[in-house]
């Protein structure tokens, strides 16, 4: 995936967030190095596993997992003939605890979570090596029954050290008058009695220390020498004996190098889902349902940063139209719907939960290339345009027909005319490469174009026009107005200014005029048989020649009815879906349209002609039958248009579309 994009559609804000769920140093460096991939088998196993954690961290239980604090230095040692200490055995045992907690955890969960159940039998808790660093070191020191030596060694080194403090006691009573303090302390290992330096003389020794003053002298008295001699024997042995015993247990944790290998990978494994899911119950997400095909389709969607406060949005692209025209004034949320599309696809392809409802659906993608903001930067010294040119340059020479493409803003930071003529060219080649496309754009002639190009689809930005506020909900269908006048005059610019620009402001193109006319008509634009009907064209062309004005020569275009054929493709502006004409329409203007199997009538005001039915069905012998009736009604005409059939009867569904 385009890192530049990734950046620009604030992927790394949530990735920041997923690293900032983890618990252990390990498992940080898995979500660090976590990208979305393209490869649809890894991205549903991504979203499986953090299906499982979610419901898992639902379910109010508490995962055992461990901080692994120490682990990782630790076992990147191994092997290199370190001798570990007591803290660094004692840590490795209370993990290996951790493991067996865990692998105990996730086998009772096996129904609830099977495919983490499966990677926590691959875990090893050790045994042995657990029982022995237990049975060695307790409370971080080495017990004294870690072998028969060392509690040999540490018995004669208490007898040693009780004696010499036997013989101290008896020094402190012999030479009270010399001693600043009745305490035995100790200097340098060595056991020695605080002496007043005006009668250091009176007390025969080795000096070992003095006071910061410099008043008090640490002695070691001479009659103890040898005793503290015979101490430092013993604790020079019992060292010896330590390090033996830290060795042995140091080669035995080497030899279980595998399984703590494959341990620390597992759990470092099972911090990195848990915190997919942590990251999915912050903000309410759901799986989405992760198709083959480059699709996008959003069911109440809200931006992930945002939170509560976002207003859902219903967005699709990739399956009845692959070019999305967003439209509507400045503040309305066009660019935050351009990010939520791309977002998604980033999130779902990385096995990341969508705060979305049941329904979403992403479609895999090779690659996600947006073009988000303005780019400026003086130290590259690039304009506005010449950013866009940058990433439109990039994007032009790697889309293709799974390769999602946002743009924001086209045509802006140059001349309106070459910039829209530049605009519509890439989106020409964009379409026939077949790339999935989502724009945002204030421009007419873009939307004109949507509006005439098929596979297009306008839709706008909800606004409030009576309170000039929007209202953050993408609507297809049409195009939308930037309202710049209407928000102009909210701001309080000159009346005389506002009048005038009424008076400059551009007309909309046909196109738009028809679309808005059609309400919630489809972005292809609709057919209109009075253009290959003679008579009609006729009557248009002399409606023409008369003088009269251009308002009433639309009204009068407008009475003219639109006569529905059996066959023909129609939209449905009630519903927003098509349909096909089964029956033509009767005396109240009621035709019957075929909707999804169901048959249904609507009034021809509410349809506008689509495709006709030449387009449709080949041949002028071709029996639509077929497609209106059922088997059974036309194995029933069959046979009767042969013979008469005792109680044979064929029902044909009413206006109702109840047969």
């Amino acid at each position: 995936m385009n890192q530049a994009s990734m950046a620009r559609l604030e992927y790394d804000a949530i990735h920041e967030q997923l690293c900032g769920f983890t618990v252990s140093e390990p498992g940080l460096r898995l979500a660090q190095k976590h990208r979305p991939s393209p490869v649809g088998r890894q991205a549903a196993q991504w979203l499986r596993e953090t299906a499982e954690a979610e419901s898992l961290l639902a379910s109010g239980a508490s995962v055992p997992l461990s901080a692994m604090e120490g682990i990782g230095p630790f076992l990147a040692l191994l092997g290199k003939g370190r001798i570990y200490d007591e803290r660094e055995l004692s840590g490795l045992s209370a993990w290996l605890g951790s493991v067996a907690q865990m692998k105990r955890y996730m086998e009772a969960k096996r129904d609830a979570a099977p495919l983490l159940s499966g990677y926590a039998s691959s875990m090893r808790d050790c045994p042995e090596l657990r029982a022995e660093l237990d049975r060695c070191i307790r409370g971080g020191w080495l017990h004294d029954h870690a072998s028969p030596e060392l509690s040999r060694i540490r018995r004669a080194y208490g007898v040693a050290e009780d004696r010499i403090r036997r013989k101290l006691d008896a020094s402190l009573a012999k030479y009270r008058n010399a001693i600043q303090e009745a305490v035995i302390s100790q200097r340098s290992g060595r056991f020695v009695l605080a002496v007043r330096r005006e009668h250091r003389k009176l007390v025969p020794g080795t000096v070992w220390d003095e006071s910061a003053s410099g008043q008090t002298l640490f002695v070691e008295p001479a009659d103890i020498a040898d005793l503290q001699a015979e101490l430092s024997s013993w604790k020079s042995a019992e060292e010896q004996e330590r390090l033996r015993i830290l060795a042995g247990l140091s080669e035995l944790a080497e030899e279980h190098g595998p399984q703590l290998g494959i341990n620390l990978e597992t759990m470092a494994m099972f911090d990195f889902i848990l915190a997919r899911g942590k990251l999915a119950i912050s903000y309410s997400g759901t799986e989405p349902a992760l198709e083959a095909e480059p699709a996008v389709r959003i069911v109440s969607g809200r931006h992930p940063l945002l939170g509560e406060q976002a207003v859902p949005i219903d967005a699709e692209l990739g399956l009845e139209w692959d070019q999305l025209y967003i439209t509507g004034p400045n503040t309305g949320g066009k660019t935050l719907a351009l990010k939520t599309i791309g977002l998604f696809v980033l999130m779902a392809q990385a096995g990341l939960f969508l705060p979305a409802a049941e329904g979403t659906s992403i479609g895999l993608f090779d690659d996600v290339l947006a073009d988000v903001g303005d780019g400026q930067s003086i130290e590259q010294s690039l304009s506005t345009f010449s950013a866009h040119l940058a990433v439109l340059r990039e994007v032009l020479a790697t889309a293709g027909r799974r390769t999602l493409v946002l743009l924001d803003e086209l045509a802006a930071g140059t001349d309106p005319g070459e910039g829209i003529a530049l605009s519509i060219a890439v989106l020409e080649e964009l379409g026939r490469r077949g790339s999935k496309l989502a724009v945002t754009t204030h421009f007419n002639e873009i939307k004109a174009y949507a509006a005439r190009t098929g596979r297009c689809m306008n839709a706008r930005m909800a606004f409030d026009p009576e309170s000039l506020q929007p209202l953050y909900r993408l609507e297809p269908g049409e195009a939308g107005d930037s309202y710049a006048l209407a928000i102009a005059r909210r701001y309080g610019l000159p009346k005389s200014i506002l009048d005038r620009a009424e008076q400059l402001r551009p007309h909309r193109s046909p196109e738009l005029q028809r679309q808005e006319g059609a309400s919630e008509a489809p972005s292809m634009k609709p057919l209109d048989r009075r253009q290959s009907d003679p008579e009609r064209t006729g009557a248009r062309e002399r409606s023409k020649a008369e003088p009269a004005s251009a308002g009433n020569a639309k009204k009068a275009e407008g009475k003219e009815k639109v006569h529905f054929r059996v066959g023909d493709c129609v939209w449905i502006y009630p519903l927003r879906r098509m349909g096909i004409v089964f029956r033509e329409a009767d005396e109240r203007g009621e035709v019957g349209v075929q909707v999804q199997k169901e048959k249904r009538s609507f009034n021809r005001k509410r349809l506008a002609l689509y495709i006709e039915k030449e387009q449709l069905y080949p041949g002028t012998e071709y029996d639509l039958d077929i497609v209106f009736d059922s088997k059974e009604n036309r194995k029933a005409r069959k046979l009767m248009s042969r013979k008469h059939v005792d109680g044979l009867s064929i029902e044909t569904p009413g206006d109702g579309g109840k047969e």
